[in-house]
């Protein structure tokens, strides 16, 4: 379909997309501020693309200091219909070592200190999130990792915490309790912003060391987690082009989302209000 274009969200390692033509950077105002960065916008197999660096270039952001309305706001300004974030993450699990890549299919939430809605101050809504992933594009990305010959697996649950700290040992272990397969500090936040913005959205996570839980294994090092994370993206880009290569159709009701999520009376949304979310759900004003 004409209409489908992917954006891409780099974390830790992934700053820019390479092979992408007709490139240009695009600046965006945000009604919720400035995104991180540019948006770097290009073709890739034909589908247009736009890329964001979360913590923008020269990673200087850290994950409570990022935009995160902006920046999902600016890829649904773009046309972005299928959002990629790609993650480093760290593993809570023996069978998720190091260097696995992870196709998630749910989340738990330990943030405290970041917007995530782009609702409230005059309108009221409610997304389903149950499921906070889009199943197709999340397949279509372990379909395409997979045929690469990469150590990967469909489904795991990313616990989202606040950081920049890393987990104490007392916190790892509890999380394992929980059952939780990677633990990370960005993700579910922009799944969330993705749902009320309609967009298809999925996460690459890159494991890049254990964490503190593990009693044979070094406590985590950003050293060691940026070694492993260089060797993940050569991945994380390849299976990027691959899904640029095959996806031509609209993911799934994530485009409706919000189609019977707004419980505010119409005629009590102020003009302001109005304008504010008129990218995201005017259709439903």
């Amino acid at each position: 379909m004409d209409d489908v274009r992917i954006g891409v969200l780099g974390g830790t390692g992934l700053y820019e997309i390479e092979g992408l033509g007709a490139v240009k950077r695009t600046r965006i105002e945000t009604p919720y501020g400035d995104p991180s960065d540019e948006y770097l916008e290009g073709v890739l197999h034909g589908v247009p693309m736009a890329f964001l660096p979360r913590h923008g270039r020269g990673h200087r952001i850290l994950p409570s200091e990022i935009n995160y309305r902006a920046n999902i706001w600016g890829m649904k300004k773009l046309g972005v219909t299928h959002l990629v974030a790609v993650s480093a993450v760290g593993s809570m699990k023996e069978e998720i070592p190091p260097g696995m890549l992870v196709f998630i299919d749910q989340f738990i939430d330990r943030t405290r200190l970041r917007p995530s809605t782009f609702f409230g101050d005059g309108i009221a809504a409610h997304a389903s999130f149950a499921d906070p992933v889009s199943e197709p594009l999340a397949r279509r990305l372990h379909e395409i990792a997979a045929g690469l010959g990469a150590s990967c697996r469909y489904g795991g649950t990313y616990l989202c915490m606040e950081g920049p700290h890393f987990s104490t040992r007392a916190e790892s272990r509890l999380y394992r309790s929980w059952g939780v397969d990677v633990i990370g500090m960005t993700n579910l936040t922009e799944a969330k912003l993705a749902r009320e913005a309609e967009l298809g959205f999925a996460t690459i996570a890159l494991a890049t060391d254990y964490d503190c839980w593990h009693e044979s294994e070094e406590d985590v090092q950003i050293e060691s987690v940026l070694q492993v994370m260089r060797e993940n993206v050569a991945a994380a880009r390849t299976i990027i082009e691959g899904l640029a290569a095959t996806l031509r159709e609209r993911p799934c009701p994530c485009d409706v989302s919000m189609k019977d999520a707004i419980v505010t009376s119409r005629d009590a949304i102020s003009d302001e209000v109005r304008r504010r979310v008129d990218l995201l759900i005017g259709k439903y004003l």
